[in-house]
């Protein structure tokens, strides 16, 4: 709980062990970059099949990176009420955890199928090692990356716009089956902000959205996909590239 009215929640989260290394010998995690935007639709049916074959041995994990075109996601908490403009994107509905967000292009989707049966089993610390992904990644620009106690996902602080302002820029929705993780986490480099406006993102009403390029710093997609992936190896281990599907 916070110590003075209107300070940010000390967060549990933070005294958790953050690596989630694999067990000796295993085999370095795929990374994925696909070039072409993926519907929404496609990459369930393909991470439907991908975390089967982890579970049973036929497939190493995967870190898939991919960009949306537009969609709206409403996920196992979603309040339909947060849904403000029905009609202006496809909706989506999910079996992720968290409640309604926004794909689209600019904002760096990384579906994480990961099997914690080889790391640890522990969701709570698997999203908190989530989080110190996106905040390590963001470090590499200069940029503080914070968590809520209270809300999934990582903020930034927005001293230009008030001294207690606060902006989302990364979300965190995930599920799992078998203990392989998928669904994953997301980062607004550059997305048209504007979209987020058709809903309550996250059920959060009282907080914004950014983005890297929002906030000054001409970042582009190559550049965000470098940091995620050496902020990915400190935290869960090497990776070995592949092409996109």
């Amino acid at each position: 709980m916070s110590s003075k009215q209107g300070e940010p929640l000390v967060n549990g989260r933070d005294g958790l062990a953050l690596a989630m290394l694999p067990v000796e010998g295993s085999p370095p995690v795929e990374w994925r970059i696909e070039d072409a935007l993926v519907p929404y639709e496609a990459a369930l049916a393909f991470m439907d099949e991908r975390v089967a074959a982890i579970a049973d041995g036929k497939a190493r994990e995967l870190v898939w990176l991919l960009e949306h075109p537009p969609v709206y996601t409403a996920g196992t908490s979603a309040n339909d009420r947060d849904l403000v403009e029905p009609g202006r994107f496809p909706v989506v509905r999910t079996g992720r955890g968290g409640q309604y967000t926004y794909h689209g292009p600019g904002q760096r989707v990384a579906y994480v199928m990961l099997d914690l049966s080889r790391r640890q089993p522990d969701l709570r610390r698997f999203v908190a090692a989530l989080e110190a992904w996106l905040i390590l990644t963001l470090d590499a620009f200069n940029l503080r990356g914070e968590r809520r106690e209270d809300r999934v996902g990582v903020w930034v602080r927005r001293p230009d716009k008030g001294e207690t302002v606060e902006d989302k820029i990364a979300a965190i929705g995930i599920r799992v089956r078998r203990w392989v993780t998928f669904h994953g986490v997301s980062l607004n480099v550059e997305p048209d902000l504007s979209h987020f406006s058709g809903i309550v993102p996250c059920g959060v009403a009282e907080h914004g959205v950014t983005s890297l390029v929002d906030l000054g710093l001409p970042v582009t997609m190559a550049d965000a996909d470098i940091a995620l992936r050496q902020a990915f190896e400190a935290i869960f281990g090497p990776t070995v590239s592949s092409a996109g599907t």
